[in-house]
């Protein structure tokens, strides 16, 4: 069961709530306008499965500030048809990161855009920032992403764009997505410790490449060696520190 769902509604504000140990998601926030969820908790097992801190869906002007998730799914996950997101000072740790996805499930399908991520720190996590979309056909976009001053604390896969992302590989293996993902996308200030060696993944489709990825003052380290990059039929401008070394 959700702990808080929000549905159709308007002018909503969140605040101080602690949540622990939902079932499912803790706190929903699925076709509304003008949500604020400020200062909250949120906390449940690391091992625990589809027990997402916050998701947003079909919703716009969304303001997420102050507050804390562990769980054991993904901190935030953004759905379709989410526009004018804003994520400011949030700490993650344990579970999946901040996720913009999965998308690309439904053929017809609402798109993401105008989401702001900031000023936030990842320790322990499976992923940090990440776009997963299915490989399999979708006429939806993401666009005007910016992932900027987000710490990554020992995070096995930091920063990462799947475009065949396809668990067990049923139902959509070897399908090319024209899900867009090639409008302004950014990946600002992101410094810290990756825990494998591949700590920047791009994976898109030769025939829909992602463009427009805009990479600034990117350093992670790796303790074992150093940090790797990994791009598929990726394009995008890389500035000021970059570590790994760029293979876009």
């Amino acid at each position: 069961s959700y702990v808080d769902l929000i549905s159709n509604s308007s002018n909503i504000v969140i605040t101080g709530l602690t949540s622990l140990n939902s079932q499912m998601f803790h706190i929903v926030v699925n076709a509304c306008q003008n949500v604020t969820v400020k200062g909250v908790k949120v906390s449940a097992a690391g091992n625990s499965s589809n027990t997402d801190g916050i998701h947003v869906s079909s919703s716009t002007s969304v303001t997420i500030l102050n507050s804390r998730i562990g769980t054991g799914d993904d901190r935030i996950s953004i759905g379709p048809g989410t526009s004018n997101l804003w994520i400011e000072n949030v700490a993650c740790g344990p579970g999946q990161g901040i996720s913009i996805g999965i998308l690309g499930q439904d053929v017809q399908e609402a798109a993401v855009q105008n989401v702001t991520v900031k000023t936030t720190t990842f320790t322990g996590t499976e992923n940090g920032v990440r776009i997963p979309s299915w490989g399999r056909p979708s006429n939806g976009f993401a666009r005007n992403i910016l992932f900027q001053h987000a710490v990554m604390n020992n995070v096995q896969k930091p920063i990462i764009i799947d475009r065949n992302y396809c668990p067990g590989n049923k139902n959509c293996h070897g399908q090319v997505t024209p899900f867009k993902l090639n409008r302004l996308l950014g990946f600002q200030d992101i410094p810290g410790s990756s825990a494998k060696e591949i700590s920047v993944k791009f994976d898109c489709s030769k025939k829909y490449p992602c463009t427009g990825i805009n990479l600034e003052d990117i350093y992670l380290t790796s303790q074992n060696q150093p940090p790797e990059a990994s791009c598929t039929n990726a394009g995008a401008v890389a500035s000021g520190l970059f570590q790994p070394t760029s293979c876009l």
